[in-house]
């Protein structure tokens, strides 16, 4: 009889182990995976906006104003226009004084607000099926909106 119970409740304890294991490893995943979704479901967007911005600092206006061209672009906001505003004497001449404030998920697109010193800020919409970018629309990305990054940035210091 001197080993009868010494195996009494090792399977237990090893099936809640394994349990506790994949409980953890599953939340663990899940917080990845939302984590990562987060940080990338707007990349390419981001992408467009960095290119675009590097192009004015550039100085190359007409690769910027491609990103910014549609049919109807022609029509609404014509090159020349464009590199009035954008180009050397224009009022946004200084893209190296653009700062990306703030970035906001909107259906079909992203909307980035963007600060210029001495200006009203302004938000740069980027389409998300077409890459194109424009002057965001008024307003901007009606309804209620998951500001998740705002809020930790607020609590954690990151202004």
């Amino acid at each position: 009889m001197a080993g009868y119970l010494d195996e009494f409740g090792v399977k237990d304890a090893q099936r809640e182990r394994r349990n506790r294991r994949i409980v953890i490893s599953t939340l663990l995943a899940a917080i990845v995976g939302v984590s990562a979704f987060f940080y990338f479901r707007d990349w390419s967007e981001e992408r467009a906006v960095d290119r675009f911005l590097t192009l004015l600092k550039q100085q190359k206006y007409q690769e910027a104003y491609k990103m910014w061209e549609t049919p109807e672009s022609a029509k609404f906001y014509p090159p020349e226009k464009f590199t009035e505003d954008w180009g050397p004497m224009g009022g946004y001449r200084n893209a190296a004084a653009l700062k990306i404030e703030d970035v906001d998920t909107c259906g079909t697109g992203v909307v980035f607000n963007v600060a210029y010193p001495g200006t009203d800020n302004f938000g740069l919409y980027v389409d998300r099926s077409t890459g194109v970018i424009s002057f965001a629309p008024w307003p901007r990305c009606p309804g209620a909106h998951l500001q998740i990054w705002r809020f930790l940035k607020s609590r954690f210091g990151g202004g």
